[in-house]
């Protein structure tokens, strides 16, 4: 019964995460963005701290360093996710996010220099394939959102690779802090310069900073670290897997279409996304390949660039 429940809560993990992309937008076009994301990163400090306080403990000059290094990809990658959002759909937005998956192991191939397994080429095919017509394919349906959304991508990618090398001789509670408060200092910093200090007093813009700071931050990161203690890790990344088609979910209900065309796309990222996932989950132990836990989605397969298994965001969490 508890791993049912553990579950049912990963599932509604990946529910929440696939909300908060309409939120996200909505709340984005009528709220200046860097102050949005300084807000929601500031709620998500507090509520990280009262979730773990033990935390704040274990904070040490390396782990501080590597924090902020990793901090500065997230941080790129919600401000291009969300400066995304405001030209693209939430569904689009949701599926071509999904790409950090296959993107991951693609730019360890190419830092650690070492031929792709078969499976993860598939993988990485797959995807590409269903990028292409999910953009329209020859018919061109593609924006300046989704390049936007397609450099968060990559830079979600940047921040696995630091946190399957750097990241994974630090404490993953003490680091994970460290990498929220660096967003939000960083998003409050350029909020007060380009936008100027406001409180926000929108309802939705308040329910938005509440779901995305409290439950798809740091309730999402204590789900994530308790199901790893009952759950293989393959199982947990294939069930939050679900995000992408969540997010295309809500964005239907809130009146966005993909068509045909668009609809065969997500098919071929979340088939490449899955392929990807089992590739990682079965490698031999020698490889070095372990399914790291992610802040901003799915666990990826990620290479320890010594050739160690990393565990960096779960370890040190109970």
């Amino acid at each position: 019964m508890r791993r049912y429940g553990i579950q049912a809560a990963l599932v509604a993990v990946a529910i929440v995460w696939g909300s908060t992309f309409v939120m996200v937008k909505d709340a984005v076009a009528s709220y200046p963005l860097f102050s949005f994301l300084a807000w929601r990163f500031a709620v998500a400090v507090v509520a990280f701290v009262i979730i773990f306080p033990r935390a704040l403990g274990r904070l040490g000059k390396g782990t501080i360093a590597a924090g902020l290094l990793a901090g500065a990809f997230l941080t790129a990658g919600y401000v291009f996710q969300t400066w995304g959002l405001q030209s693209t759909s939430a569904s689009k937005a949701a599926f071509i996010t999904g790409m950090f998956v296959v993107i991951t192991p693609l730019l360890q191939t190419v830092i650690l220099r070492k031929v792709p397994r078969s499976a993860t080429i598939i993988g990485i095919v797959a995807a590409v394939i269903g990028l292409w017509l999910l953009s329209g394919g020859a018919a061109g349906g593609w924006n300046s959102g989704d390049t936007r959304v397609l450099l968060c991508a990559v830079a979600y990618s940047a921040h696995m690779i630091v946190l399957g090398s750097v990241g994974k001789h630090h404490d993953a509670l003490a680091l994970t802090l460290v990498q929220l408060v660096t967003t939000a200092v960083v998003c409050g910093a350029v909020a007060l310069l380009r936008e100027g200090f406001s409180v926000p007093s929108d309802r939705s813009v308040i329910v938005a900073l509440l779901v995305t700071g409290v439950l798809a931050s740091a309730v999402a990161f204590a789900v994530q670290t308790y199901a790893q203690r009952f759950i293989p890790p393959a199982r947990t990344a294939l069930i939050l897997i679900s995000e992408p088609a969540f997010g295309g979910l809500f964005g239907w209900l809130a009146g966005e279409t993909l068509g045909i065309r668009g609809l065969a796309g997500a098919g071929f990222i979340l088939g490449g996304m899955v392929v990807s996932e089992l590739a990682g989950a079965r490698a031999p132990a020698e490889e070095g390949i372990a399914l790291e836990p992610s802040l901003e989605g799915m666990s990826v397969p990620v290479v320890g660039v010594d050739g160690e298994v990393v565990h960096a965001a779960g370890e040190s969490s109970d």
